[in-house]
């Protein structure tokens, strides 16, 4: 398997750090809002690569956290009058809704920083303690010149980033580069530390939850390409001058989500939110896997019109399969893969397996597809028809995408079978008659 990693820029043999397992961590969400479709890219994508992590046998730890701390929550508590913990404990659960209404997995480890607190206050003293931090008024903020190779991940030259900063000088600092670790303020939630009342900066809170969830460099980190810089690369460089790694060894990236030509902006309320899709969720998972997560997606209503008639088209030749092995009581698999379906089947892996390409993966389930038709035209080998479906279905495992079929009631077989019988024997009144019944209750 290999994966591009952000932090060398080029492709890399994945080797765990622990044989036979992975660890993840993927920036979640601030939640003062509804997430829109752009944020919800990551989590489909992230979600994916854990999917095929555990399909190829790994076990996987994922970790993805909540911001509950920000100047966006607090604003939003005065606006609506309500505590902090309310807004944030409302979007969590709103957030958490919507991933499970684009099909992703919510059974993972989600720290919350309030609950970090005070390994986020600890993390932060250690480095004042170790002259990479400093306070001025009961701010604190590190020292970016004692972080090696500041800039790295981003491809940028502190030079030019310290002639860029300059344009916003903040008198306290002693380099404008330099960002907060610790606010000093009175407004809204505080907490006590030893360098004063406040709250942490944003750039500490994810590095020191990962320092304490997992207590060692993990495998990979993941996250939108806009938080490369500054957020991703400022948690490097405090887990570089105190732990001396990079945090991980593998960095991931995913490209935005757009609507049209426009970058999504919820300040200019340009945004279509998770809550409100309409789409089916399979046809949205769909759309958003078959580009590749490092390239960036146009959204359309047109498009995504184009991936609802290529769902349905994959679920016409499921759902014929599905029935012709329902009605032969052959649905329970054998786990074994028929000959004739393995070189797409692997074709699957080896997309998924170079860095998660899954348009080709896709490709190789409409590919899979098309055989499946031509052996429901030419072969009554239930065998066969039944790898195609087990292989279908392990590809849907992967991808999460939901058929949502269920074995009919023994009427509906019989009704299924009489309906057969009238078209053999050309009995179309009849045949119509079933098959309108068949059809409301969504067997055809």
């Amino acid at each position: 398997m290999k994966i591009f990693n952000s932090y060398t820029n080029q492709l890399e043999e994945f080797k765990p750090i622990h044989k036979g397992k992975v660890n993840m961590y993927v920036c979640g969400p601030t939640v003062y809002n509804y997430i829109h479709i752009g944020n919800a890219r990551p989590v489909i994508f992230f979600d994916t690569v854990r999917r095929y992590f555990e399909h190829r046998g790994y076990d996987v730890k994922y970790v993805s956290n909540f911001t509950d701390v920000d100047d966006k929550i607090i604003t939003k508590a005065i606006e609506l009058e309500k505590t902090e913990k309310e807004i944030t404990d409302h979007f969590i659960s709103a957030f958490l809704n919507d991933v499970e209404k684009v099909h992703s997995r919510t059974d993972y480890i989600k720290p919350r920083v309030t609950e970090y607190m005070d390994h986020i206050i600890d993390y932060i003293q250690q480095m004042i303690d170790k002259g990479v931090a400093y306070q001025v008024d009961g701010d604190v903020y590190f020292r970016v010149e004692k972080a090696k190779d500041y800039g790295y991940l981003s491809n940028q030259k502190i030079d030019d980033l310290e002639s860029g900063a300059r344009i916003h000088v903040n008198e306290k600092k002693e380099n404008p580069l330099d960002f907060t670790l610790w606010k000093k303020t009175d407004v809204g939630i505080t907490f006590d530390a030893p360098f004063g009342e406040g709250r942490p900066g944003w750039h500490t809170e994810c590095v020191a939850m990962i320092d304490d969830v997992f207590g060692e460099k993990i495998d990979i980190h993941g996250g939108g390409s806009g938080l490369m810089f500054p957020h991703h690369e400022n948690e490097i460089a405090q887990s570089l001058v105190l732990n001396n790694h990079t945090i991980a060894n593998y960095w991931m990236h995913n490209g935005l989500l757009n609507i049209g030509e426009g970058k999504m902006s919820k300040s200019e309320g340009n945004v279509i939110l998770v809550k409100d899709l309409e789409i089916d969720s399979n046809v949205f998972r769909l759309f958003t896997l078959s580009t590749h997560y490092r390239s960036p997606i146009q959204y359309t209503d047109d498009v995504l019109e184009t991936y609802q008639t290529e769902w349905d088209k994959i679920m016409r030749v499921y759902k014929q399969i599905y029935v012709k092995l329902d009605l032969g009581d052959m649905l329970q698999g054998s786990g074994k893969i028929h000959p004739e379906l393995l070189e797409l089947y692997n074709e699957f892996l080896t997309a998924m397996d170079n860095d998660f390409n899954t348009p080709n993966a896709i490709t190789a389930l409409q590919d899979l597809v098309k055989l499946g038709n031509q052996f429901l035209r030419q072969t009554h080998d239930l065998e066969l028809l039944r790898s195609v479906l087990e292989v279908m279905d392990e590809i849907f495992s992967v991808f999460a995408l939901k058929p949502g079929l269920t074995p009919m009631p023994k009427e509906d077989k019989q009704l299924y079978r009489e309906w057969e019988h009238a078209r053999q024997d050309k009995n179309f009144e009849k045949a119509d008659k079933i098959r309108a019944e068949l059809q409301e209750k969504g067997i055809l």
